[in-house]
């Protein structure tokens, strides 16, 4: 970790815009690093298409650029690699991957926001490298560069001069982090209270990906299993109650889950109990105990042990942070930010 000296100039942040583009990962980026010039902070951010050309975003809104890739030929402090909805098409372009790693070549930090991370994997640049993107796509980008290695919980992860994100607002973490890199805690703070965003969030990304993790089995009894539990969390799912349910062995069954699951049926019957009680916590107003009860966990104290254990924080902590952004509670006034 570093800190700008004071005189030195402003730090260069180019952030590389295409077709398509989805807009929070360019502009929660730009907010951040421009927040920050209000707090001591010195940021020049420019946007770079690949002709410099304006470009239309997912959103269906239009983006100008400042400059062409071409026009680039100064080093740059970061590099802002965002995603899109249509990455798949992305990864095919070979003119977008070879402005990717001619910008990267050319900054001295080089950071992806959401799917941003399958133009970077593409391009080389994350080889033998960790590596956060959506928690929708990390399976994906496992399978498609195995030589990354992925973190599928983490909600940004630095591995030497890369940063890869996880989903749209998680370039939000990751610029805060530079931030702080580039000026210390202070100013980053300032940029997160005035943005009334977490410095750091609670929890990592399993706390939106329980059910995406579950790969769709071939042997359709133990479908039928996969269903029974996810349909009733609360029920009665023991391996041997499961093993009944499916017609075969608990010694049969758990070698299924492990080989068509690739996870034990306890931790399964687990994410899906987790799962049902984050929706729970979300949508309702039920007591801690009721909460534990209707979903399987059976005492409070269990269901907090399993939050913290896989989420981080307690159930009370993911109702209050997760269930709603606060507007129409009625209470105008507790707009206070994160400290």
């Amino acid at each position: 970790m570093y800190h700008k000296h004071p005189g030195a100039g402003p730090l260069t942040v180019t952030v590389f815009v295409f077709p398509g583009v989805r807009l929070l990962d360019v502009t929660g980026p730009i907010e951040v690093f421009t927040s920050a010039n209000d707090w001591g902070g010195e940021y020049r951010v420019r946007i770079a298409s690949e002709d410099g050309a304006d470009v239309v975003t997912s959103a269906g809104t239009r983006l100008a650029a400042d400059l062409s890739v071409g026009d680039l030929r100064e080093t740059c402090d970061v590099l802002v690699v965002p995603g899109g909805p249509e990455w798949e098409t992305l990864v095919k372009d070979d003119a977008l991957l070879d402005a990717v790693r001619g910008l990267s070549a050319r900054a001295r930090r080089t950071a992806s926001v959401c799917t941003g991370a399958f133009l970077l994997a593409a391009a080389g640049l994350l080889d033998g490298r960790r590596a956060a993107t959506h928690w929708r796509q990390t399976r994906e980008l496992g399978l498609r560069y195995p030589s990354v290695r992925v973190e599928p919980d983490a909600i940004f992860v630095r591995d030497g001069n890369m940063m890869t994100s996880a989903g749209v607002s998680a370039g939000i973490d990751l610029s805060l982090a530079l931030v702080e890199e580039h000026y210390g805690a202070e100013v980053a703070r300032a940029v997160a209270k005035d943005m009334v965003v977490f410095m750091q969030r609670p929890g990592g990304q399993s706390q939106f990906s329980a059910r995406s993790r579950v790969a769709n089995p071939r042997q359709e009894m133990l479908r039928d299993v996969l269903d029974s539990v996810a349909e009733n969390p609360g029920g009665s799912h023991s391996l041997t109650a499961m093993a009944r349910r499916a017609g075969v062995s608990v010694r049969h069954i758990t070698r299924l889950f492990y080989e068509e699951v690739g996870t034990s049926p306890g931790r399964y019957v687990e994410q899906v109990r987790l799962e049902a009680a984050q929706a729970m916590l979300e949508t309702g107003d039920d007591p801690m105990a009721v909460v534990a009860r209707r979903t399987g966990f059976g005492s409070p104290e269990s269901l907090r042990r399993a939050f913290v254990r896989h989420l981080g924080v307690t159930p009370a902590a993911f109702r209050a942070s997760f269930r709603t952004t606060g507007l129409g509670t009625g209470d105008r006034t507790s707009t206070a930010g994160p400290s």
